[in-house]
């Protein structure tokens, strides 16, 4: 008999002033979220930002830590004062904060002696016996302390890292989803599709998100399931449900 895969899910942490003030835009949940799902059967189901301040990343450590298989953190493992995340870990687990050997060398040999200040110096410290997550892009590598990955929050450093953690993780059941945009409003489908939800309430996951595209008010109807069977039953009975109220499917 084959072996059935469990569920594993994943929280992410981003850490950010620049995030909260609003003067830069975060690209990572979705990149993120997506790529868990796609390559490694994991379901991210909890998101924060948070900001600069010691205590309030070790509070959000400790507790997602143990609520979830794995914490994805972005952001703050820098060279500036203001990067703290690697000692807030740290901190956060009671391990020494202090400079991983094979990240010093690598940073060193990326920068060279004479230019490996103190500010880069910075980001080759790490909680005690923590595992490097190579850098493709510019030397300075992430790390994994216990369930925690920590990774850079520019957004093409880290989709250039994001391979190198997969070793780490231990991969989950993959979860399948279909979309259909329908040209409607949701009061004309909410009864039918409650009815639907109730009939595949432990096996698909159905969510209803409204939009308004061409000049027209519509309703995304999105669709999840670790069975395609399940969904695409769940699909069917959809179709079933556009066709009877005689709704205009959108193609994208």
């Amino acid at each position: 008999m084959k072996k059935k895969k469990k569920k594993v899910n994943a929280a992410i942490l981003i850490i950010g002033n620049e995030i909260l003030s609003g003067r830069t835009q975060d690209k990572n949940i979705a990149f993120l979220s997506n790529w868990l799902n796609l390559n490694c059967g994991i379901t991210v189901l909890e998101v924060r930002i948070i900001p600069d301040v010691e205590k309030t990343i070790i509070d959000n450590i400790r507790s997602l830590s143990k609520k979830f298989n794995y914490i994805f953190t972005t952001g703050g493992i820098g060279p500036t004062h203001d990067d703290i995340t690697a000692q807030s870990i740290a901190k956060a687990f009671k391990l020494k904060y202090k400079y991983h050997e094979e990240a010093y060398k690598i940073l060193e040999n990326y920068y060279g002696r004479e230019k490996f200040n103190d500010g880069r110096k910075k980001m080759a410290k790490m909680p005690s016996g923590a595992k490097l997550i190579y850098n493709p892009s510019s030397a300075a590598p992430g790390f994994i302390t216990r369930n925690v990955l920590s990774l850079p929050g520019v957004p093409s450093i880290l989709n250039s890292m994001i391979e190198n953690c997969k070793n780490f993780l231990v991969k989950g059941t993959k979860v399948h989803s279909k979309t259909l945009n329908l040209f409607t409003v949701e009061s004309n489908i909410s009864k039918k599709l409650e009815t639907i939800q109730k009939k595949f309430v432990s096996d698909v996951n159905i969510g209803s998100y409204p939009f308004f595209r061409l000049g027209k008010i519509g309703v995304s109807i999105v669709s999840r399931s670790t069975s395609l069977r399940k969904l695409n039953a769940v699909n069917k009975k959809l179709i079933k449900l556009v066709n009877e109220k005689k709704i205009k499917i959108l193609k994208i």
